[in-house]
């Protein structure tokens, strides 16, 4: 039996409410802690931090363990918001679940944890830790290690995933055979820190109305017009309103002439990456080596491709073995040797 002090992140959902069930039931000194990282209401919508507040104190209650709350508002506005925001300003489409938890969950978090007695931290990620390496969880379709990518070897080795051996079935079934009040919970969907509503409402809300631009074919022909550059993204089909009964895809932005490009044609080369060059790149141990394959992922959902990567003085390159569809700059490419994940970087420019 473990005694080791862990201080276990409860969202309020039925994975972090199980991980802290199954490491109390391990032997692990338990402390439940609710990250208050965003609470403000937007129009229309409202913010559901109450509910997750109530739902993890009431798990935390449940399980008979101390129950804390981490206010990181003024650090997530402006490590993990602001950042978002000044991405999507500048045309790029980045990726806030990433930055959250590279600079809130197991940097922030971690070190208050540890300042306050913790030896370990703990969340219901589905993915696996095992002596300073992040490899995928045994559940491919909940796998959340794309999202981990930036996490430091340190902060790897004093992390504890709990369900990275579990099937999303299994946790379920497991919470409600434990009768945890969060067994039947819907997972959230949306901004990781907003919820359910729309990444346009939220720019829209956080930026104001944008600029109205034209909207450009692949012949050249202006065949439209958007309300708002930045609202776009390369390979969106859906919410451009050019009407003619073709199919059109976002295939370039022109930021500075607030124009959006498109294209009818599946095959258009604006659409296609075989390419990736690299900006900010991260590696959780050893970084890649040149001329060994590996395989990337540059969207959760995404297959990964296999790749060479090629590292020198002018940066990260990746050659894809299969053209990528959709990819854009602002968007992290994750870098998988087998079940291992080595790192990666953000897309700055796709060939």
């Amino acid at each position: 039996m473990s005694q080791k002090k862990v201080f276990v992140g409860m969202s309020g959902g039925v994975d972090s409410s199980l991980a802290a069930a199954l490491l109390q039931e391990q032997g692990y000194d338990v402390t439940g802690v609710f990250m208050k990282n965003w609470t403000r209401d937007l129009p229309g919508f409202t913010c559901g931090w109450e509910d997750d507040f109530k739902d993890a104190k009431a798990v935390a209650v449940q399980l008979g363990i101390p129950f804390r709350v981490f206010d990181f508002e003024t650090e997530y506005r402006q490590q993990v918001v602001d950042y978002m925001l000044s991405a999507y300003q500048q045309g790029l489409t980045p990726n806030p679940d990433i930055m959250c938890n590279q600079e809130i969950k197991f940097k922030l978090f971690l070190n208050t944890a540890t300042e306050m007695g913790a030896e370990l931290i703990a969340t219901g990620h589905y993915a696996r830790a095992i002596n300073g390496k992040l490899l995928t969880a045994r559940d491919k379709t909940k796998d959340q290690s794309y999202f981990l990518y930036r996490i430091s070897s340190q902060a790897l080795k004093r992390t504890l995933f709990p369900l990275g051996e579990m099937h999303k079935s299994e946790v379920r079934k497991e919470a409600a055979r434990r009768n945890l009040r969060t067994a039947q919970k819907p997972d959230s969907q949306g901004i990781c820190f907003v919820g359910e509503v729309g990444i346009k409402q939220f720019l829209l809300s956080e930026l104001g109305e944008q600029p109205k631009g034209k909207i450009i074919d692949q012949q050249g022909k202006i065949i439209g017009e958007h309300d708002g550059a930045i609202y776009y993204t390369i390979g969106q089909r859906h919410g451009l309103n050019v009407g003619g009964g073709l199919p059109y895809y976002v295939v370039r932005k022109d930021m500075a002439k607030n124009e959006v490009y498109v294209s009818s044609e599946l095959t258009d080369p604006g659409l296609w990456s075989s390419e990736l060059e690299l900006v900010e790149p991260w590696w959780i141990n050893d970084r890649p080596k040149n001329g060994i394959g590996y395989s990337v992922k540059c969207r959760y959902r995404s297959d990964s491709i296999p790749c060479q990567v090629l590292i020198d003085q002018e940066g990260v390159k990746l050659k894809l073995d299969n053209a990528l569809r959709a990819a854009s700059s602002g968007q992290s490419a994750v870098i998988y040797r087998d079940e291992e994940v080595i790192g990666g970087g953000i897309i700055n420019r796709c060939a």
